[in-house]
């Protein structure tokens, strides 16, 4: 029943972003991340943009430049990034009930940056509304050993039990660790 459950989410959410994928035109490639951790499928749908600008295949600069500092990005390119889970997930004292989700992020010259994790679905990437955010999430900084010229998510087993979100680009990595809730 919860696997239907989840299936019939997942096919409302694609469903209500076609007539919005319609009307904009993507850019980017785009791609999804699925994984199953302790018995848990999360899902990521995002774009991928390059660190060449598609118009005119320059070099851009990523951190601070094409995503600015103390601005909320979306986390990828064109339809807002999305984030599904059949079960609760608990990200440090924070848990994101199973269901839809649309992922921001919120990235500081400091390196530091933050996770949001909001609640409306469907948008186009810029259309963000903070007061549908439902969290926001301490993301660690690192850097990566060879540089990543297209925006990469990923989700991954934890070594240490659980699992990790990691967004990836330019030369440096943002992760989230987080267990699956019994």
């Amino acid at each position: 029943m919860n696997k239907l459950k989840s299936i019939l989410t997942i096919a409302a959410i694609a469903v209500s972003t076609l007539p919005l994928m319609a009307q904009q035109k993507r850019v980017s490639p785009h791609e999804t991340v699925s994984a199953v951790i302790d018995g848990n499928r999360i899902t990521v749908v995002y774009g991928r943009p390059y660190t060449k600008d598609p118009k005119s295949g320059e070099a851009r600069k990523i951190w601070g430049g094409l995503v600015p500092y103390g601005k909320v990005w979306r986390t990828g390119a064109d339809e807002a990034t999305t984030l599904t889970t059949q079960k609760p997930i608990v990200f440090g004292d924070t848990t994101i009930p199973a269901g839809a989700y649309t992922l921001y992020t919120l990235p500081q010259e400091d390196g530091s940056a933050k996770l949001i994790v909001n609640k409306q679905l469907g948008q186009w990437g810029t259309q963000y509304d903070e007061k549908q955010d439902l969290a926001r999430i301490d993301l660690k900084k690192d850097a990566l050993e060879k540089p990543l010229d297209q925006l990469a998510i990923a989700v991954a087993k934890n070594p240490s039990g659980g699992g990790v979100l990691k967004i990836m680009w330019e030369d440096t990595q943002y992760s989230a660790a987080f267990t699956v809730q019994k």
